[in-house]
């Protein structure tokens, strides 16, 4: 009977009931509607004008329209409509739309250069800083290092200082070093705002991974690196794509940094979203559309890892 009684209150615990997991479902699902919501108006706004846009009671039922991609992606001039008139008919779908509004194209916008940056940038600083990361995160978890924990506590405090603390003089040493404007300058420094979350999050998975298994390989014949390579980094793969994640949302939405230290050539997309100027205020439906595309790459590549994300962030590499 004490068997049963405990057999029962175990599984009471373990096993929740059914409405306990239609609450729980309802609860996640509402969490996961509001979440959602801010994002699925962007990419609405993104396909309405901009009268549409801006009209109150806000619009939920309009006509779509891509009016504001095209925005986004050219400079427009305003016309006469006689000016208009004497024109050759309109080659594309895009002419004939800027034409109904009396504009002309003058030619591309600057936005395609300004993502090309953020792609480059983004990605680049990444693969340094989980690159960088695991070598340091390795070299802790395995090596006596004297010190070990001081270091990483210093290497854990870069990230305890809001970046406008040291914006200024990250600037002045950037204007000395001319890597102020240049795709290097924000690579290097996103890499080394990166590296210190990368160190603390691969250390802990390395930590995870037995050493018996590396043993194993050098008894084996195979180098230090070799082990690294084909044993370590395998098991590590959950952790390295969890890491990577983190890096890059960081470095693709960075904003005080790009805005002090780039202004054209090396300029991303944050700053450059906020004054997409539209004829005679802010052109909403250009910087929704800007703002779609520029989320595009993040949720692809967070799609792409998402099998290793959750297991990575759980439970780490390996279990002994």
């Amino acid at each position: 009977m004490t068997a049963a009684l405990t057999k029962s209150t175990a599984h009471s615990i373990v096993e929740a009931s059914p409405r306990a997991k239609m609450v729980a479902g309802g609860l996640v699902i509402l969490y996961a509607v509001i979440t959602i919501l801010p994002l699925v108006w962007i990419v609405a706004t993104a396909f309405k004008s901009q009268s549409d846009a801006i009209a109150y009671p806000p619009k939920v039922i309009f006509e779509p329209t891509l009016e504001g991609f095209v925005n986004l992606f050219t400079v427009r001039t305003r016309q006469t409509p006689d000016f208009i008139a004497k024109l050759p008919p309109p080659e594309t779908w895009y002419d004939k739309l800027v034409r109904q509004r009396d504009m002309v194209i003058a030619g591309p916008s600057k936005v395609v250069p300004r993502f090309v940056n953020s792609l480059i940038i983004g990605f680049g600083s990444t693969f340094l800083a989980v690159f960088l990361g695991t070598l340091a995160a390795y070299a802790f978890s395995r090596f006596r290092i004297p010190l070990a924990n001081d270091l990483l506590f210093f290497i854990l405090s870069t990230r305890m200082m809001p970046p406008v603390a040291v914006a200024i003089p990250i600037y002045l040493m950037y204007r000395q070093l001319n890597l102020t404007d240049t795709r290097l300058g924000m690579i290097l420094l996103y890499t080394a705002v990166n590296v210190s979350l990368a160190v603390w999050l691969l250390k802990g998975f390395i930590d995870e991974i037995p050493r018996e298994y590396e043993e194993a390989a050098l008894v084996d014949g195979y180098t230090r690196l070799q082990a690294l390579r084909k044993v370590v980094l395998p098991q590590a793969v959950t952790g390295i794509a969890a890491t990577a994640i983190f890096c890059l949302i960081f470095s693709w939405n960075e904003y005080a940094f790009a805005v002090l230290l780039t202004s054209g050539e090396a300029q991303t997309m944050p700053p450059f979203i906020p004054f997409i100027i539209g004829e005679g205020g802010q052109d909403w439906p250009a910087v929704a559309a800007a703002t779609t595309l520029f989320v595009v790459p993040i949720v692809l590549f967070t799609v792409l890892l998402r099998k290793h994300l959750l297991r990575g962030i759980t439970f780490g590499a390996v279990r002994k």
